[in-house]
């Protein structure tokens, strides 16, 4: 039986980041979330939390919608059904990997 902790390698880098994480987490908790509600909630820079929804966004695990709302700039995230299934299922593998360590031991110990 190969160790549990082997198997966390075969989680998705992308989604397994945590901010990139808590970012998916929260965006399947609602509808859609604006920049600067997420950057409250996630403590992230701007810089950091466009570089992290850009990376997110190119792979299509969310969509970005830039609008204005009089003349203040909005930009609302929303997760895409794909994300939401891509979280979803490391959710269930963190889960998986959690039950596997709990009961694992170690070969070759008495």
């Amino acid at each position: 039986m190969k160790a549990p902790f082997e198997e966390l390698a075969a989680l998705d880098r992308l989604i397994h980041e945590p901010a990139r994480l808590a970012l998916l987490t929260a965006l399947t908790s609602c509808e859609s979330a604006d920049f600067l509600y997420l950057q409250r909630l996630t403590g992230l820079s701007k810089g950091n939390l466009s570089s992290h929804l850009a990376k997110l966004e190119e792979a299509g695990l969310v969509a970005v919608e830039k609008q204005f709302k009089g003349k203040t700039p909005l930009t609302r995230i929303a997760v895409t059904k794909p994300g939401r299934e891509a979280v979803e299922r490391h959710w269930q593998q963190l889960e998986q990997l959690r039950s596997k360590a709990r009961g694992w031991v170690p070969q070759g110990t008495d």
